[in-house]
C-alpha cells in the first residue's frame, strides 16, 4: 500500500459508536478496568492510555502517520517544533558533551544551542554545512550531536544527507535533521541514515495556518529517552491539535506537489527581474546545490528567496504594494507569505552571524501558497515595479 493511501487510512481504533471520521478525545485521564489494570499499565506490563501529557488517542494516530511517512521505528508529538527540537537534545545530552551544527539554522535554534545549552555545560560548533570536511574538524572527543536542516532556513542551503550520514557513522554519533522545509513528502532523511528527524507540524505538516505543533521520529532507543525526558517535563501536544494535523496529512501529498509547482514557476518567473540580485530555489540550475537537491529530493518544495536591490527600504516598499502575499513571520500555509528575516525570524542574531549564512537586509523568503501561480506572479512585478519607481522618484 502506498504512502498517500496510508495517510489517508491509518486511523485510531474505531470506538463502539461505528464513527468514520476519528472523534477527538478531549480528555486529560483515562480510566482502569481495576486496580490491576493501572498498575499493568504503570509499569508497562500492558499497552494503555494514562494520562494526556503521556499519550493520547488522537496524538498516537498523528505519530503513527509520521513515523509511517519518515520511515522510522518511534515518535513522540510536541506542543510546537521548537519543544521539539529542544527535547531532542535536552534528552539525549548531558554536561560536558559537544554538539556540532550548520550555522544555516533557524534562528531560536541558534539560541538554544548558543544561548541556552551553555548554561548545563553542553557547548556547540557551528561550520559551513555543505563543507563535509568542516563538520569532521569540527569533531572532538566529547561530540554527540550533529545537527542540521535541509533545506535551511531561510537560506535553502542543503546538507549533503548521504555525506553526513556517512560521517555520523564513522565517529558513532547521533543525526538530527530538521526536514521541516522539505517535509517526508520531498525526502525521508531517515533513508540515508539520520538518527532522528525533526518537524515543525505548524508548517506544512498543518499547511493551513491553524494550529502548532511538533514531532521528532526516529530510532526507538533514542525516542524512548526523549518520551522519557517530555513526560517529566510535559510539552505535550494537545489531542485538538493532533486531530487537526492527523487530518492534514490526508492531504499533504497533494499540496507539497501544488506548492513545489507554484514555487518553481514563481522562481523562474522572477529569475531575471531586474529589480533583484538574485533568486535561489533548490529546483533552479541556478541554485549551487542544484544536482544535490535532484539527488535527495523529489520536488523543490514551496520555499523561494530572492534579495531585492536596495536592502530593506525597497523590500518595506515592495511589501506596501504586493495585495496578494501576507506579510507573516509564519510559513506553510495555504497562502503565500512574505518574511524578512533579518528583521524578523532571525533578528536575534548578530550582523555577522547574519552576513554568514547569506542572510541580507535584502532577503525576502517567499513561502509560496495554492493560489493560482498566474496571479502570484503577477502580483510580485507589480509590486516591484510600484516600489523601484516609488524610490526612484524619492531619490529624484
Amino acid at each position: 500500500m502506498k504512502k498517500q493511501t496510508k495517510a489517508i487510512r491509518i486511523q485510531a481504533e474505531r470506538s463502539q459508536n461505528r464513527e468514520h471520521s476519528v472523534p477527538l478525545y478531549l480528555t486529560s485521564s483515562f480510566t482502569f478496568e481495576d486496580a490491576e489494570q493501572g498498575r499493568a499499565i504503570f509499569a508497562d506490563e500492558m499497552e494503555g492510555n494514562i494520562y494526556s501529557r503521556y499519550m493520547n488517542p488522537n496524538v498516537d494516530e498523528f505519530v503513527d502517520k509520521m513515523c509511517m511517512l519518515e520511515n522510522t521505528e518511534a515518535g513522540i508529538a510536541f506542543a510546537t517544533g521548537m519543544a521539539a527540537n529542544f527535547a531532542a537534545m535536552a534528552a539525549l545530552l548531558k554536561s560536558g558533551d559537544h554538539v556540532v551544527a550548520s550555522k544555516a539554522l533557524f534562528g531560536s535554534c541558534i539560541q538554544i544551542l548558543s544561548k541556552i545549552l551553555p548554561k548545563w555545560g553542553i557547548t556547540t560548533t557551528f561550520v559551513d554545512g555543505h563543507d563535509l570536511s568542516a563538520w569532521e574538524a569540527a569533531i572532538q572527543e566529547n561530540t554527540k550531536f550533529l545537527f542540521c536542516e535541509s533545506p535551511s532556513n531561510p537560506g535553502l542551503d542543503l546538507i549533503d544527507l548521504e555525506a553526513i550520514c556517512q560521517l555520523k557513522a564513522k565517529h558513532n554519533l547521533i543525526l538530527a535533521v530538521d526536514n521541516c522545509f522539505a517535509t517526508p513528502i520531498i525526502q525521508t532523511p531517515a533513508d540515508w541514515g539520520a538518527d532522528l528527524v525533526i518537524h515543525s507540524a505548524t508548517k506544512y505538516i498543518d499547511g493551513q495556518g491553524r494550529v502548532l505543533g511538533g514531532v521528532v521520529c526516529g530510532r526507538e532507543e533514542l525516542v524512548k529517552e526523549i518520551r522519557f525526558f517530555s513526560r517529566h517535563t510535559g510539552p505535550s501536544m494537545s489531542p485538538f491539535n493532533a486531530w487537526v494535523l492527523s487530518k492534514s496529512l490526508e492531504t499533504i501529498h497533494l499540496r507539497m506537489e501544488k506548492h513545489s509547482e507554484n514555487a518553481l514557476k514563481l522562481a523562474h518567473a522572477l529569475e531575471n527581474n531586474s529589480a533583484l540580485n538574485f533568486v535561489k530555489y533548490p529546483f533552479l540550475a541556478s541554485h549551487p546545490q542544484f544536482e544535490l537537491a535532484k539527488k535527495q529530493m523529489k520536488m523543490g518544495g514551496a520555499i523561494l528567496t530572492f534579495d531585492v536591490k536596495g536592502g530593506f527600504e525597497m523590500v518595506n516598499e515592495m511589501s506596501k504594494h504586493i495585495t496578494i502575499a501576507s506579510i507573516s513571520p509564519n510559513l506553510g500555509d495555504t497562502r503565500t507569505i512574505i518574511t524578512h528575516p533579518a528583521s524578523t525570524t532571525h533578528s536575534k542574531l548578530t550582523a555577522e552571524q547574519r552576513a554568514e549564512v547569506g542572510i541580507t537586509d535584502g532577503l525576502v523568503r517567499v513561502a509560496v501558497g495554492l493560489e493560482a501561480v498566474e496571479d502570484l506572479i503577477e502580483d510580485f512585478e507589480q509590486a516591484l515595479e510600484k516600489a523601484t519607481i516609488a524610490l526612484a522618484t524619492l531619490v529624484g
